[in-house]
């Protein structure tokens, strides 16, 4: 670890490309390290390397494997993560978030969406260096796909995100749908039918835009996943492709899920647009290795929507949350709903 946190100094210095991650329920870290300036952007989906693509938008930056020096390291149990304090409530936030979630439950039940997905971002100052928040973030959510990635053009960003895009390998083809959040406490999880039916819209758009390019589907769930101090209702989805399938395809048909867009998907992304009052960037994008082979000698592709996500500028840490809407939700509780989620940052700030 020490020598995989010296390049991400270096890189840092040197303004040069890289990405950090660790897959879920693994110790081991990989690092691509692009060993000459310049941005790249994913345009042959044959080549290897990791992408990080924008929640709107064509210009899904790509670091090719073959101008990468990679750097593998086992984790080494981290720096000790303690819970964070509640954050004292923006009144103005408060209001303007619930303002937005107000007008789209008024835009679903008069019949234009089936859900939407509304988000805000908030700012936190912290004085801690980003390799100390990359050691803390890989050491909290063992659970999570976690990252650290910079570009000049993108900045530097870090998450620890619970929600697969797609992972192919071959002829197979795994997904999930995961919706519905509620804070992880002991004893029996009670869904509400929001919670349900949020989670239920996921599966079925999945199946549905996958339908005619996979075969041989198989489901497990939904049951109850927890991802840190959040839990989700989860549902696995296993199944065979052509192995001469459109990776493009696949993706564009994938992103984004109704679990961070809404339904139906195009309309959907343009009110949130238009509504939402600032850009997302790179949150809700994905991210991930694309013909890649890690260290635990897996080939394919893992691609991870870029959820639970910050952006680090200087002494900034900008956190991006949301959360899912429906005709039957409360525009306070799901303000507390972000707020909730805004804690998996905070916790490593």
């Amino acid at each position: 670890m020490i020598d995989l946190l010296s390049k991400i100094r270096s890189h840092l210095d040197l303004q040069l490309p890289f990405a950090v991650f660790c897959k879920p329920g693994a110790t081991a870290v990989t690092g691509l390290f692009q060993r000459e300036p310049g941005v790249h952007y994913l345009e042959n989906y044959n080549d290897p390397g990791f992408v990080f693509a924008p929640f709107f938008g064509d210009r899904r930056v790509f670091i090719p494997l073959e101008i990468a020096d990679v750097i593998t390291a086992v984790l080494d149990g981290g720096l000790s993560v303690h819970p964070a304090s509640q954050p004292e409530i923006d009144q103005h936030a408060k209001i303007a978030f619930e303002t937005l979630v107000a007008k789209s439950v008024s835009e679903i039940r008069a019949g234009r969406f089936e859900k939407l997905v509304c988000s805000r971002t908030e700012k936190v100052q912290t004085d801690t260096d980003i390799t100390t928040i990359c050691q803390r973030l890989l050491a909290a959510y063992p659970n999570a796909y976690r990252y650290c990635f910079h570009t000049p053009e993108t900045g530097s960003w870090m998450g620890a995100t619970p929600e697969q895009l797609v992972r192919l390998d071959g002829a197979k083809l795994h997904t999930v749908a995961l919706a519905g959040t509620q804070p992880y406490s002991d004893g029996e999880i009670i869904w509400e039918n929001k919670e349900k039916q949020e989670q239920q819209f996921v599966t079925d758009y999945i199946l549905k835009e996958l339908n005619g390019t996979i075969a041989d589907v198989r489901t497990n769930g939904p049951y109850t996943f927890r991802a840190g101090n959040l839990v989700h209702i989860k549902t696995d989805i296993s199944a065979t492709i052509d192995p001469a399938s459109d990776l493009k395809k696949i993706i564009d048909k994938l992103h984004p899920t109704p679990a961070v867009c809404g339904l139906p998907k195009h309309e959907a992304r343009q009110f949130l647009l238009e509504n939402e009052g600032y850009d997302r960037e790179y949150y809700s994008g994905f991210l991930g290795q694309i013909n890649g082979v890690d260290n635990d000698g897996q080939k394919g592709t893992d691609l991870f929507v870029n959820l639970r996500s910050m952006k680090v500028e200087g002494n900034t840490a900008q956190l991006f949350i949301g959360c899912g809407i429906t005709k039957d939700s409360d525009p306070e509780k799901e303000f507390i709903e972000t707020v909730n989620k805004s804690m998996t940052m905070r916790r490593v700030l």
